[in-house]
C-alpha cells in the first residue's frame, strides 16, 4: 500500500466527507449511520469542519490514500461550562483498510491533540460486540464504564453499546512521577 497521510479536514474537504459516510456506513453495521451517511447537506458539513477547525479543544483529522479519504477520526469537545473538561472520539476506517495500523495512528494524534488541548475525558461509544474497535481503545486506555441496553436498532434487531472513557487525568499523574 502507498502511504497514507494524516491531516486536518478542511472545509472544502466537505463532499468527500459526506461521500465517505456513506461508504463506511455500508460496509458495517458499527456505525451509528448506514448507507445514508451522515444526512447532511454539503452546506451543513462545511459549517461542521469549519468550526471545528476554530475550535481549540475539537479535531477532525482525514487519513487520505492519495485523494482518497479511507478513515476519518475526530474528537468533538462539549461546550457547556460544566463539561468543557470531556470530549467525544469518533472514528473509522474503510473496510479494506481495515488490520493495517490506521486507526492506531488516527488514535495516538486524537489522543495527543487532547492532552495538548487540556482536556481531561474522552468517552465514546461502542457496540458491545464490536470486539476489534473495543480492544482498539483498551489499548489505549479506555476503560468501560457501562452498558446501554438496546442502543441501536438495525433491520428490527437490536444491539448494546459500551460507554468508554480515557481519563487523561490519570496518565498526566504517571507522567509526572
Amino acid at each position: 500500500m502507498t502511504k497514507y497521510i494524516i491531516r486536518e479536514a478542511r472545509k472544502e474537504d466537505a463532499e468527500k466527507v459526506l461521500e465517505y459516510t456513506k461508504i463506511v456506513g455500508g460496509q458495517t453495521n458499527n456505525l451509528t449511520f448506514g448507507s445514508e451517511g451522515l444526512g447532511l447537506t454539503i452546506d451543513e458539513e462545511k459549517n461542521i469542519l469549519e468550526r471545528v477547525s476554530n475550535s481549540d479543544k475539537s479535531i477532525f483529522l482525514l487519513a487520505c490514500l492519495n485523494d482518497e479519504i479511507i478513515g476519518l477520526g475526530n474528537i468533538s469537545a462539549k461546550t457547556r461550562n460544566r463539561m468543557n473538561h470531556k470530549a467525544v472520539l469518533g472514528i473509522s476506517i474503510k473496510k479494506e483498510f481495515w488490520g493495517q495500523g490506521i486507526a492506531q495512528e488516527l488514535m495516538a494524534k486524537l489522543i495527543e491533540f487532547s492532552n495538548e488541548s487540556g482536556l481531561e475525558i474522552i468517552e465514546l461509544t461502542v457496540r458491545s460486540d464490536n470486539e476489534r474497535a473495543i480492544n482498539l481503545y483498551k489499548k489505549f486506555g479506555f476503560k468501560k464504564t457501562g452498558t446501554i441496553p438496546a442502543d441501536m436498532k438495525i433491520d428490527g434487531k437490536y444491539f448494546d453499546t459500551d460507554y468508554m472513557v480515557l481519563d487523561l487525568r490519570e496518565r498526566k499523574k504517571y507522567e509526572k512521577r
